[in-house]
């Protein structure tokens, strides 16, 4: 019997949760994973990987490349090919349901690269079945999703890796030191870009390819016609059933850089007011064309809008922009070294290794839950305040919204499709 309830009493009576005994990994000698030339088995971490699409074939390729500390065993995927071809790839086993994964005894960690309204789902459930999670951005469908899944992580003392990249890039951890020793002087205001999003996406229901599971694929997202442009980029992206667009699917990646260098969001009450554009024609309909501020307890000024990837700090003795391949300051004395050339195909192979490092050691990684948590909200309330129209105000501490209308209260939930449930 499979769990698709996430409730941890559901989760126990049907065997997708484990025991303490399960959350140590598992001896057994190296040939039964099918590969021998591996480290000793005390020393070794066994994963697996939840989606190996674009992305997630591009985190599982990096994963091969760690050395003999790491060891991949096994992939879920909702198209036969692609899950044969990467099983094949790591002399792993294939599965069509990821829940089989999570039944497995033998596997420390999961690295989940699912479309994004799946993310949270499985990440509760591989936490509450013992596993260590990487999940990859943007975190919760909704800020009901995200609450929950920092409370999960924390209760179950799971290592948890978001998969903000960013933070392994030199210039970044430089540029974050900057402006945490105050050498911008007194904050004063904050402008975050990310790519905007995009019209467009073919309406028409066409057949099912034969080796997908589109039922599973939908999973708790509406069940809705099948078509050529919603189970792939950039549909996975920008239909709002599945994900709220490039607000957090990109925004994600700047607005990490944010929390991850200034802990305003935490302070006190902040408010949230803004513009965008909702497509009403084709298959995308999440926010486009947005234009948000934030306006912070200590009176800090965040404006969010489309533009390429980039964080700027201003302070009132000067500035400071970090981007995923430069940092660029005012004045230039800011920068007293040379750092070294950004490679993200590196830093994200960094990023894997330390989350393997974590599980071994049972520390907490660079990317974790609670600021994951942090910068996820924040997208969400510029998605709420777009579509509502409204002025809000969240509350860090209580986190909820103070004041706000039935609707935009309403927005913080969203129904799942049976049988799935939170």
């Amino acid at each position: 019997m499979k769990c698709n309830q996430l409730t941890r009493r559901d989760a126990l009576k049907t065997g997708c949760a484990t025991t303490a005994a399960l959350i140590a990994p598992t001896v057994i000698p190296s040939s039964a994973l099918g590969n021998q030339d591996t480290a000793p088995p005390s020393e070794r971490v066994t994963l697996a990987h939840i989606g190996v699409g674009g992305r997630g074939s591009f985190l599982l390729n990096l994963t091969q490349q760690q050395g003999h500390g790491i060891q991949s065993v096994a992939v879920a995927d909702c198209y036969k090919q692609r899950r044969d071809s990467a099983a094949d790839l790591i002399e792993g086993k294939p599965y069509a349901d990821f829940r089989e994964i999570l039944d497995r005894h033998d596997i420390d960690g999961v690295i989940i690269a699912t479309p994004d309204h799946w993310h949270v789902p499985i990440a509760i459930m591989a936490a509450r079945a013992g596993k260590s999670t990487y999940v990859e951005k943007p975190l919760g469908l909704t800020i009901e999703q995200t609450l929950l899944c920092r409370r999960v992580f924390l209760e179950e003392k799971r290592v948890f890796q978001y998969g903000t990249q960013q933070r392994e890039a030199e210039h970044q951890k430089f540029g974050r030191q900057l402006v945490l020793d105050g050498k911008l002087g007194e904050l004063k205001a904050i402008e975050v870009k990310a790519p905007d999003g995009d019209r467009g996406g073919s309406t028409d229901a066409i057949p099912v390819p034969p080796d997908f599971n589109y039922d599973m694929w939908l999973g708790p997202a509406p069940m809705v016609p099948y078509t050529a442009d919603r189970c792939q980029p950039p549909g996975t992206y920008w239909i709002y059933d599945q994900s709220i667009g490039y607000l957090a699917g990109w925004g994600a990646h700047p607005l990490d850089i944010m929390v991850w260098c200034y802990q305003g969001d935490q302070t006190g009450p902040f408010s949230i007011e803004g513009t965008g554009v909702i497509p009403s024609d084709g298959l995308y309909n999440t926010v486009i064309h947005w234009d948000l501020t934030l306006t912070m307890a200590d009176h800090v000024k965040i404006t969010f809008r489309p533009g390429s990837d980039s964080t700027k700090f201003i302070g009132s003795e000067g500035s400071l922009e970090l981007t995923r391949s430069s940092i660029r300051a005012n004045p230039t004395e800011l920068l007293d070294k040379k750092l070294p050339n950004n490679d993200h195909a590196r830093n994200a192979a960094s990023h894997i290794q330390e989350f393997a490092d974590s599980i071994r050691n049972g520390e907490q990684t660079k990317s974790h839950i609670v600021d994951a948590m942090r910068s996820d909200i924040i997208s969400h309330l510029c998605d709420i305040a777009v579509r509502t129209g409204e002025k809000l105000t969240w509350d860090p501490k209580q986190e909820q919204l103070v004041g706000g209308s039935e609707k935009a209260i309403g927005m913080l939930h969203r129904a799942m499709r049976s049988p799935w449930t939170l």
